[in-house]
């Protein structure tokens, strides 16, 4: 079964790091670029974060610019998304995407045809 599998997330304080992880199952990630997306009630789902198939290039939505690092493993078929100095205003259900067509890039529109992971809850409380 072809499939993204996230895992991470989780409740951490103000000001706590977590890391999320996205794994490829029934596929290789090494040719494909990824975006991290998130969404809060209430709220429409918004790019993060996205990294290029050889990590060469990444970008960064300005609210989590400095504090948030996405990686990847290709060894490992994995995509990492290090969340540090959180905020109450990061809580959300995160999904990572994969990209096929449109290359690293913030707009959420251009990867609705591609895979999806399950999402999972980061909450920032204290």
């Amino acid at each position: 079964q072809v499939q993204l599998v996230q895992s991470g997330g989780g409740l951490v304080q103000p000001g706590g790091s977590l890391r999320l992880s996205c794994a490829a199952s029934g596929f290789t990630l090494d040719n494909l670029d990824i975006g991290w997306f998130r969404q809060a009630p209430g709220k429409e789902r918004e790019a993060v974060s996205c990294i290029s198939s050889n990590g060469g290039t990444t970008r960064y939505a300005d609210s989590v610019k400095g504090r948030f690092t996405i990686s990847r493993d290709n060894a490992k078929n994995t995509v990492y998304l290090q969340m540090n100095s959180l905020k109450p205003e990061d809580t959300a259900v995160y999904y990572c995407a994969t990209q096929r067509v449109s290359g690293c890039n913030l707009l959420y529109r251009t990867y609705l045809r591609d895979s999806w992971g399950q999402g999972t809850q980061v909450t920032v409380s204290a």
